[in-house]
């Protein structure tokens, strides 16, 4: 109790912005402020030492009095979190699925196009009473689309003009060394056609997702 006393929290701890929070974290014999990330599933803290938390490595989870305990496979975290503690923590348990995380709601138009992932595809069945569609894109809400090489990325400008004013293009492209097409890539191609990339989402393993919309000023 000795060691808390010393590494009083600073009058920030636990300041809050969406999934963000400036606080205090011990782990071990080291005790630092900076700032905890609660991302789709992992806890990251950057401060004068880092760390980096999958939730599937979380062995145990507790929150009281507002210190959320996280013991995984490195040793036990410590993240001071004040009222927030709670929320992180059914997070954390609880993390949001691939369809919550894409934006996908039930009764939208939704188009997919060369995504082969039956666990996506049977999810997105789930959710949507129509089912996804696929063909000539035209008033969608979402559109799904691979994109392996930097030529399928040509496709964006004629996509732009089929989706809703309010609607998304996720560009769904491997990951990894090997890719042959980058976030950076996608967000150039996006600029140039008139979008804008707004989040990020680890769509399986094997891929990622970037999300386009319509700049807010062109709507």
């Amino acid at each position: 109790m000795g060691e808390r006393t010393a590494f009083a929290p600073p009058a920030v701890a636990g300041l809050t912005v969406g999934s963000e929070a400036v606080c205090l974290v011990r782990f071990g014999e080291q005790a630092s402020e900076g700032k905890a990330l609660l991302e789709t599933s992992e806890l990251i803290f950057r401060g004068d030492f880092r760390l980096r938390i999958p939730f599937r490595d979380i062995a145990q989870l507790d929150s009281e009095d507002g210190e959320l305990r996280v013991r995984f496979s490195q040793g036990t975290a410590v993240f001071d979190l004040g009222r927030n503690s709670d929320a992180w923590a059914a997070k954390i348990r609880n993390p949001a699925g691939l369809m919550d995380k894409l934006g996908v709601k039930a009764g939208q138009t939704v188009f997919v196009l060369g995504i082969k992932d039956a666990d996506f595809l049977q999810q997105l069945q789930g959710r949507t009473a129509a089912g996804p569609k696929i063909g000539p894109v035209s008033d969608a809400d979402l559109v799904f689309y691979e994109a392996d090489e930097i030529e399928d990325l040509a496709r964006l400008p004629a996509l732009a003009m089929s989706i809703k004013r309010n609607g998304a293009i996720w560009v769904v492209s491997p990951k990894g060394k090997g890719a042959l097409v980058k976030d950076t890539d996608v967000m150039e191609a996006a600029r140039a056609a008139g979008l804008v990339d707004t989040k990020v989402v680890a769509f399986s393993d094997t891929h990622t997702a970037l999300k386009l919309v319509i700049p807010v000023a062109k709507r």
